[in-house]
């Protein structure tokens, strides 16, 4: 979750919404990180996990992350969580739970819809105040 915050805290540095995301590979060695470059790229899907996942894949050769565990400071959103399901992950990790834009314990619940392709073992809330709080404060300095 280090590493994952750090990437947020560099995305809210880059004017960004602050939610950082790191991929682990099996023996939990970080295979990519990054932080959400949806205003730098102009590009709605350039999420933190989106680009994490698409650089595992790159690292690994494959589009299957099998093993890998999603580390990422905020839930994903459904587009997020449909995209780990394809990406094929093993596992979620993430801090602060998001009840407007979630996709894993709010909104759609995207892995537990009957139809999903793929159990992904979900552990919510690491870290949840400390990852929460650098939301708030980002966006009650823009809202300023």
């Amino acid at each position: 979750m280090d590493l994952a915050l750090a990437e947020a805290h560099a995305a809210a540095h880059r004017e960004e919404v602050p939610v950082g995301a790191v991929v682990l590979s099996a023996n939990g060695v970080p295979l990519a990180s990054a932080g959400n470059e949806v205003e730098e790229r102009n590009d709605p899907s350039a999420h933190a996990e989106m680009l994490a996942m698409r650089k595992a894949a790159q690292v690994t050769g494959s589009t299957r992350l099998d093993d890998c565990t999603l580390v990422v400071t905020l839930e994903p959103c459904p587009m997020c969580a449909a995209a780990a399901v394809h990406f094929r992950v093993r596992r979620i990790v993430f801090g602060a739970y998001d009840p407007k834009g979630g996709g894993i314990d709010h909104g759609p619940r995207v892995i537990d819809h009957p139809t999903c392709l793929r159990h992904i073992e979900i552990i919510g809330g690491v870290r949840e105040q400390e990852n929460g709080l650098l939301l708030k404060n980002f966006f009650r300095k823009l809202r300023r």
